[in-house]
């Protein structure tokens, strides 16, 4: 399909959209929290399963409803209908495409991400019951900033040098995650959280899951707050790499932020599920670096050889024959043990 040089998705036009689907993502995920999960405790692997099942098919059935309302919005736009050569039904297609290689992406690099979680929450001694609690919240900040990066973004990527300076930096990016020694994260050491602890009036005391408490008449945070917000700064560090990343595969905003925030809400059923095996994909990060330097080639390079878009479902196998291979590698060929 050829890269068309209009919006498909104006921002003024489908306001209801976005306002409805982030409408649709808070009732959901109150649902979630005040009835699934209104009751802490420890998530177990078969519950991991099931709620990662339902996260993808929830995700699956968005995309198929986003291709039959693409394929009854294109056919009935005037303005697309005079283009030459221009079919709805294969731009719908196309754009469902979009949608799930962006989703695929997101999915894939969060999964690294996932090794920060389970130091993270290691250093602070959280307990298992109350880690779906502060992932939940970490969920609630990551959209919020989702939002802000995928509209700066937008604007951003108009201009073509902005483009090709994204491009470079996630093939570095990739390069960077190549040579990166293993879990190189150390909270002890983070500037971030001595920071935290200088400037906040932490507390050692950890009560029923809360984040403040009430010591001496005086409000003191606890280190499930300061856990929170070291997640919080960690995936906004992570989004740097992952908008943009998403930016290359659709310049639609409205295709970035709905795939985005569906992988981003399997994130914390992901983690329970995988965490006890996380390590087992040490050849992962290599895949995640190829897969930031095939997108950041596509930003500076293939997509204006390609006509202006390079084909979305060669990404796509790209991508998970990258992301798939790194995992069969991981576990056809497992890391040596440390002698003792």
């Amino acid at each position: 399909m050829p890269a068309l040089d209009i919006v498909l998705f104006p921002f003024r036009e489908y306001l209801w959209f976005y306002a409805g689907f982030l409408a649709f993502v808070f009732v959901v995920l109150a649902l979630d929290l005040g009835v699934f999960h209104r009751k802490a405790h420890a998530i177990g692997m078969r519950e991991a399963a099931g709620w990662s099942v339902f996260w993808v098919t929830l995700a699956l059935l968005f995309n198929y409803g986003f291709y039959l309302y693409c394929k009854h919005a294109f056919s009935t736009d005037p303005q697309l209908a005079v283009l030459s050569g221009f079919d709805p039904n294969q731009q719908a297609r196309y754009s469902a495409l979009e949608f799930l290689t962006g989703f695929i992406v997101e999915k894939s690099l969060a999964v690294d991400n996932l090794f920060i979680f389970v130091v993270v929450f290691k250093f602070f001694g959280i307990p298992a019951k109350y880690q779906h609690k502060v992932l939940f919240w970490g969920i609630l900040g990551a959209i919020f900033f989702r939002v802000v990066f995928i509209a700066l973004g937008a604007m951003l990527l108009q201009i073509h040098w902005v483009t090709i300076l994204l491009g470079v930096f996630l093939i570095l990016t990739g390069i960077k995650i190549f040579f990166s020694p293993d879990h190189a994260i150390d909270p002890a050491t983070n500037p971030v959280l001595r920071f935290l602890q200088r400037v906040l009036p932490v507390t050692h005391r950890s009560e029923e899951g809360k984040f403040f408490l009430k010591i001496d008449s005086a409000w003191k945070v606890t280190p499930l707050m300061v856990c929170l917000i070291f997640i919080e700064f960690c995936d906004i560090v992570f989004a740097v790499d992952s908008v943009p990343a998403i930016f290359a595969i659709t310049k639609e905003p409205l295709i970035v932020l709905t795939s985005n925030v569906f992988a981003i809400l399997g994130l914390r059923a992901l983690y329970f599920l995988l965490a006890g095996v996380v390590d087992k994909f040490h050849l992962l990060k290599f895949g995640l670096g190829l897969v930031l330097m095939f997108v950041g080639l596509k930003m500076a390079w293939l997509n204006g050889v390609f006509g202006g878009k390079f084909p979305v479902a060669w990404s796509l196998a790209i991508i998970t024959t990258l992301v798939g291979g790194s995992i069969l590698c991981s576990l056809l060929f497992p890391a040596k043990k440390p002698a003792p």
